[in-house]
């Protein structure tokens, strides 16, 4: 018989200090739910958005976040026939991934091979189906065309730079300085430093004016505009986050509606005489889309089994030490995905 389950939670709104360590009773398979022993589960930046009170869609707090998983099966509900006790697999949560068992609906689990280890494994389902999304189910990204990659040095970054080396397209990425190296060495031709240059300048410097076919933002605020700026007539630009939103640990609603107060609008007819494209993404509401996600998750695995894809992790942080996991997002230090795993 199972014992009492460890979560992290979100208490109040704050900073990450805020986050507690609690105990509660085990979850249950109801009918149609898989049990899954946690091995490590991924953080994603709508996580601290929600622990700072800045998203919409979060539960209501005191919660558990968390919308991805890897473990094994611990325990099988009433009408559950695709796996079996024992199994390798990653599942996609909504909330409560920051525990060390849950109960999910067996079509938003798929088995993993014995190739890919935990930690790799829960940076796998947020991260690679948004940028699957935008990259290749939407955005149609083909060879010979060029991306530019917002924050191509985090977990979604890490994705679509894998993604567009696989499609053979011209990779533009920005990030900090110290990440340039490691940036060239994934594959990403030009880099470039937001911090001391304008990215839009940058563009339109080294495509001659051109600028790119394809760019995924999730920075927000002015930096929308200079992006759809930067597409080229048949461009795509995709948006899916709003990390400006929240540039430092502690809240600011002041900072929150400066950057809602800049964002831009985009009117239909200049959208067409400009022959340019806005999608937007939010994996989150695509819920009742799960057997959809869970089939493209499939494709992904695939990818990673033939070695195609290889998930980047930066850290796994214990549960005890999921304000300093926050807190490292927060700062801009991680490259590829930050985990939390079971202490």
């Amino acid at each position: 018989m199972l014992g009492a389950m460890r979560q992290v939670w979100i208490p109040r709104k704050g900073s990450p200090d805020v986050l507690e360590v609690r105990e509660a009773p085990d979850p249950t398979a109801r009918a149609g739910d898989v049990l899954i022993r946690v091995s490590a589960c991924g953080i994603n930046f709508a996580d601290i958005l929600a622990r700072m009170g800045l998203y919409p869609d979060a539960p209501r707090l005191p919660a558990v976040v968390g919308y991805e998983i890897s473990g094994v099966v611990e325990g099988l509900g009433r009408g559950v026939t695709g796996l079996g006790i024992g199994q390798r697999v990653i599942g996609m949560t909504r909330f409560g991934g920051y525990s060390d068992v849950v109960a999910v609906p067996e079509v938003q689990v798929i088995p993993i091979s014995d190739a890919i280890s935990f930690e790799k494994a829960a940076a796998v389902p947020v991260n690679y189906l948004t940028a699957w999304l935008m990259l290749i189910k939407l955005g149609n990204l083909a060879e010979g065309e060029r991306i530019l990659i917002h924050a191509a040095g985090g977990g979604v970054g890490q994705a679509a730079v894998q993604l567009a080396r696989w499609r053979g397209a011209e990779i533009y990425g920005t990030a900090s300085p110290d990440k340039h190296e490691r940036l060239r060495e994934a594959g990403v031709d030009h880099c470039i430093d937001y911090r001391s240059n304008d990215f839009e300048e940058e563009i339109a410097r080294l495509t001659d004016g051109q600028g790119v076919h394809l760019v995924i933002d999730a920075v927000g605020g002015t930096s929308f505009k200079k992006s759809y700026r930067s597409l080229t007539p048949m461009g795509r630009l995709f948006l899916f986050g709003i990390s400006s939103f929240a540039p430092s640990t502690s809240r600011s609603i002041i900072t929150a509606l400066r950057g809602f107060l800049s964002l831009p609008t985009f009117k239909p007819i200049p959208l067409m005489n400009e022959n340019r494209g806005v999608f937007g993404v939010n994996l989150g509401h695509l819920w009742n889309l799960a057997d959809q996600l869970s089939s493209m998750l499939g494709e992904v695995c695939g990818l990673i089994d033939q070695g195609v894809l290889d998930p980047v992790v930066d850290t796994a942080f214990p549960f005890t030490r999921a304000a300093e996991a926050h807190a490292f997002i927060q700062d801009r230090k991680n490259f590829g995905k930050v985990l939390l795993t079971p202490d």
